[in-house]
C-alpha cells in the first residue's frame, strides 16, 4: 500500500527519481498510523460488588467444565456415595442385630460384624449415589432446557427422581415419593437460597 501513484514505467524518464520507493512509505505508514486494530488497554468496568478481575482462557475452560452436567452429576454421585457411606457405617455400627451375650446362641466374630458392617455401609453409598446422580442429571437437563435458573428446577428435579425411585414400589410409591421428594427440594431450596 504505498502513497505514492503508479508510474507508468514507459513513462520512467520523464518522472522525477523517488526519494523513497513503496515499501519504505509502507512501513512508515505502518508505524506513524498503526496497524487497524484497536486494543482497549483501559477497560472501565464500576468496582460496585468489590475488586474486579478478568478471567483468562484457561480459568473460562475451568468454569465450563466445572458448570458442565456430566462434572455436576459426577460430582453429585461422588458425594453422594461418600455421605451415604458415612450414614450407612453409622448405621451398621448402631444395629440391634448383635448376638444376646446371654443367651446360648453363637457369638458373633469380628470378621463377621466387619462383614455386615461393610455390606451395610456399600448398600447406603450405593443408594446416595444413584439418588445424586439422577437427581442432578434431571435438575441440569431441566434447567438447560428451560435457560433459567430458579427454585422450580429443584422441585420438578425432585419431583421426578422421587417418583422414578418409588416407581419401584408402585405407581402409588412412585406419586408418594415425587410429591415428597419435590417438597424437600423445595424446602432445601428455599433454606439455602433465603438464609
Amino acid at each position: 500500500m504505498s502513497v505514492m501513484p503508479n508510474i507508468d514505467p514507459k513513462a520512467g524518464e520523464a518522472a522525477k527519481p523517488r526519494v523513497l520507493d513503496p515499501a519504505e512509505l509502507d512501513r512508515m505508514a505502518m508505524h506513524f498510523v498503526g496497524n487497524l486494530n484497536r486494543y482497549r488497554e483501559n477497560i472501565v468496568i464500576p468496582k460496585s460488588n468489590g475488586p474486579v478481575q478478568i478471567k483468562t482462557n484457561e480459568e473460562k475452560l475451568i468454569e465450563t467444565a466445572v458448570e458442565s452436567c456430566a462434572f455436576k452429576s459426577a460430582m453429585a454421585c461422588v458425594m453422594g456415595y461418600g455421605l451415604g457411606a458415612a450414614l450407612g457405617l453409622f448405621s451398621a455400627s448402631v444395629n440391634p442385630n448383635m448376638a444376646d451375650p446371654f443367651a446360648n446362641e453363637k457369638k458373633q466374630t469380628a470378621r463377621e460384624v466387619f462383614r455386615e458392617m461393610r455390606s451395610t455401609t456399600h448398600s447406603y453409598a450405593k443408594n446416595f449415589a444413584l439418588i445424586g446422580a439422577v437427581f442432578s442429571i434431571v435438575e441440569c437437563t431441566i434447567e438447560s432446557k428451560r435457560g433459567v435458573t430458579d427454585w422450580r428446577n429443584g422441585t420438578y428435579a425432585g419431583g421426578i427422581t422421587g417418583g422414578l425411585i418409588g416407581l419401584r414400589a408402585g405407581i402409588k410409591a412412585g406419586i408418594i415419593g415425587g410429591l415428597g421428594f419435590a417438597a424437600f427440594s423445595s424446602a432445601i431450596d428455599y433454606y439455602m437460597h433465603m438464609r
